[in-house]
């Protein structure tokens, strides 16, 4: 406990003592080693699928805890190998980012079709595979928001995958077809036993206005996340919500003001709390992002989100770029230290 205060700084106290006072925890369900049989088993997915979830929360250092550590690098087809890859140029072999994952002890690793095929048969059986189906293609000009499938769910199932992820750019001019392909894309793996995973972001120039991002809006993220839950993924993965109002701002889409006058506030662990609610309370569990690497308060910020998460009522944290972007034995220890938030007795729901 006292290495997570010495990394919390100033904010310590705050985030390790709140108590939410908007949207109380015992309305919530939270993640517990129970989860599959408590709550997934009474859903309408395939048996198939609550085995993969199971041995998704059994794996790794946080395997019979409920919460979940996810390696995630596909930002090579994101953001370009070389923006992602040439600070620690070993992750352009995609053996060394699965080695990470499990000398991490992470629940997962969740990359490519190209990266986790090429290494499939040597460590499919070693860790569960995460495969993401679609992406941006960064060589696109001018700059789209849209998501491309590059290979089918038969493809991940078939090289040992027990989980598929996507990602829909709600707010985006092709949000809908993307919505549609991976609703469809969801329903197949569902029926070939995979857990679905969405990343449910938010991608429109409108919603950054002055200096406020409503990117990262509690309230647009939300609701993000409700659209998300709705084409019923398993798992849903956002970046922790940092401001609010975004539907008044923006003056998109109808909200009512008792979302921020009774269920938000302006505390951090509120505004994520409101993310786990429009998750079907928390039904279905929400993992938060780590974001970029901005160098040496990685994992300050690290601990900082995971806290959050937890405390918010969250399933976990997926952590790439601040992983993968040094040496590995620090990426490790990163890695570690935020499985150890989640496996703290004294961080609890807030």
């Amino acid at each position: 406990m006292n290495e997570f205060i010495d990394l919390l700084g100033g904010e310590a106290e705050s985030l390790l003592q709140h108590q939410c006072t908007t949207i109380p925890k015992e309305d919530l369900t939270t993640p517990d080693p129970d989860y599959v049989r408590r709550i997934l088993s009474h859903t309408d997915r395939p048996i198939p699928v609550l085995r993969h979830y199971q041995a998704l929360l059994d794996h790794g250092r946080l395997g019979g805890t409920g919460y979940l550590s996810i390696l995630p690098v596909d930002q090579g087809i994101e953001h370009s190998a070389g923006a992602s890859f040439a600070i620690n140029p070993c992750y352009f072999d995609p053996e060394n980012v699965v080695k990470l994952a499990i000398e991490g002890g992470c629940n997962a690793v969740a990359s490519t079709f190209g990266m986790l095929g090429t290494v499939a048969r040597k460590y499919a059986h070693k860790i569960p595979f995460i495969v993401k189906l679609n992406h941006n293609d960064a060589l696109i000009y001018p700059r789209s928001y849209d998501q491309t499938l590059f290979g089918q769910v038969k493809q991940a199932r078939d090289m040992g995958a027990i989980a598929v992820g996507a990602t829909i750019y709600f707010g985006s001019e092709q949000s809908r077809h993307q919505l549609v392909e991976i609703s469809q894309a969801f329903e197949e793996a569902h029926e070939l036993g995979l857990v679905t995973v969405l990343w449910t972001y938010l991608r429109n120039d409108a919603f950054k206005q002055k200096d406020t991002d409503y990117h990262l809006a509690a309230d647009l993220t939300g609701q993000a996340n409700h659209l998300g839950v709705t084409i019923r993924a398993d798992i849903i993965k956002q970046k922790v919500a940092e401001t609010n109002g975004g539907f008044k701002a923006i003056d998109v889409g109808k909200t009512n003001p008792k979302v921020y006058s009774e269920l938000t506030s302006d505390h951090p662990i509120d505004l994520v709390r409101y993310q786990v609610a429009n998750c079907y309370m928390g039904r279905i569990g929400l993992v938060n992002s780590g974001g970029a690497s901005t160098g040496a308060g990685d994992l300050s910020q690290s601990v900082r989100t995971a806290v959050i998460n937890k405390r918010a009522g969250g399933m976990g944290l997926i952590s790439g770029r601040k992983a993968f972007q040094r040496p590995m034995a620090e990426g490790i220890k990163l890695l570690n230290t935020v499985q150890d938030v989640y496996l703290s007795d004294e961080v609890t729901i807030a």
